[in-house]
């Protein structure tokens, strides 16, 4: 038997596309090779996404039946009425629509290796069936009463907890006994460790090679979401996450508060993203106000427009009437040329209460109407994404906004194009 070194092992990583260097990752690899050249039955025992899959294909081109035939079945994919035809083949007239002899896959792949996936999920029936395939290697077409020999090799996997499904009387004793002579586990994502910044750079350069998109780095605090997450989708839905970042923050430096946008919460089926915080009013006004008060260049657009009106008594009381309604946080001065908008306000007969609704605030000065509050948000909003390039954290920092309001902003304005 061969030595199975450290460069052993990284030939066959290489060679199956298996990424990753966690001790029980290297541990389940070591196992399927030292079981491959042993015709016995093998039982991969791992989560959905997992990479089961890649074991089946070490065992098979590491044994003395790799020049054979090699055919992998899910289970759980083939009606129960059809598995059994699929499996050991029919003969003409057996039932309706079988109009000529069918070779199943036991003959088919005859000397080789067969993989059945999700084999929890095979009718009793057929589990009697298999039985009697890996006790002596004999099988029955459906239909037929000539029994047929095969030599094959059986390497079943499942996402299942085996024993409870024996206790369950789901899944016979003596096939699962004869099914796991020996067994291999695959580690969850969750816990191989740094595995998971090395797929997750595996996965982003594959797609930023293959849509020519632009880079996508991710800061400390996000390398840290990473590993901390739970990934009960494991392998696959890590490349999902890793894709949508690297289509949507295409150019972006990623940081946790962003990745966690794209990452599904354990205890719901929307994204958080998708979700609809309550958020506190008085911080919302005083956050719009900062946006307002910022916007010194278009102030000075719209005084020079409005030149020559004067200041009124009346905004300066609403103005006082708004400080005492809104957060304590806005220090709002009793005098309307504190805000150095004064000029602007002349002609608006809205009371303190309107001024709180700001989607309905509209000003007429000489006749013509100035832009709503929101509408000047959306504005600024608009251009500070363009002049930052669509990267949010910098937007919000110029803005001096936090992320999740402009993120809510965003979606508020359909501005997710920018």
């Amino acid at each position: 038997m061969a030595t199975i070194n450290e460069s052993t092992i990284r030939a066959i990583k290489q060679r199956f596309g298996i990424v990753g260097e966690s001790p029980a990752l290297i541990a389940a690899i070591r196992r399927a090779m030292l079981v491959a050249p042993i015709d016995l039955s093998v039982l991969i025992i791992g989560e959905s996404g997992s990479g089961k899959e890649s074991f089946p294909k070490i065992i098979h081109e590491s044994s003395p039946r790799k020049h054979k035939k090699y055919i992998a079945v899910n289970c759980g994919a083939i009606p129960e009425g059809t598995i059994d035809s699929e499996l050991f083949g029919h003969v003409k007239g057996s039932f309706t629509g079988a109009i000529a002899d069918h070779k199943g896959y036991f003959e088919e792949a005859d000397g080789g290796v067969i993989f059945l996936d999700e084999v929890a999920e095979m009718p009793m029936s057929t589990q009697a069936r298999l039985l009697r395939v890996l006790e002596n290697g004999e099988y029955l077409r459906v239909g037929d009463s000539t029994v047929r020999k095969t030599n094959i090799r059986v390497v079943a996997a499942t996402n299942k907890d085996m024993l409870q499904a024996v206790k369950d009387g789901k899944f016979r004793e003596d096939l699962y006994y004869r099914l796991s002579t020996v067994q291999i586990n695959v580690p969850p994502l969750r816990d191989r460790g740094n595995d998971i910044i090395l797929l997750s750079r595996l996965f982003l350069r594959n797609f930023i090679n293959e849509n020519r998109t632009s880079e996508v780095t991710f800061s400390e605090d996000a390398h840290r979401l990473l590993l901390a997450y739970h990934w009960p989708g494991n392998v696959r839905q890590l490349k999902s996450v890793i894709e949508q970042v690297a289509l949507f923050e295409s150019g972006n430096t990623v940081d946790a508060a962003t990745l966690r946008l794209y990452m599904p919460d354990s205890r719901e089926t929307a994204l958080v993203v998708q979700s609809q915080p309550n958020f506190d009013y008085n911080v919302e006004r005083e956050q719009l106000f900062s946006l307002i008060l910022s916007m010194k260049a278009e102030i000075e657009k719209l005084k020079s427009r409005i030149d020559g009106i004067g200041t009124s008594s009346h905004v300066s009381s609403t103005v006082h009437e708004l400080k005492r309604e809104s957060n304590p946080m806005l220090e709002f001065s009793n005098t309307a040329n504190d805000l150095d908008v004064a000029s602007p306000y002349h002609n608006m007969q809205h009371t303190p209460h309107d001024l709180g609704r700001v989607d309905e605030v509209a000003l007429d000065v000489e006749g013509e109407t100035v832009k709503t509050l929101d509408e000047t948000e959306r504005e600024t909003i608009e251009t500070a994404l363009r002049r930052n390039n669509g990267r949010r954290k910098l937007t919000a920092q110029e803005l001096n906004i936090s992320e999740r309001t402009l993120y809510r902003k965003i979606k508020q304005y359909n501005l997710e194009r920018q």
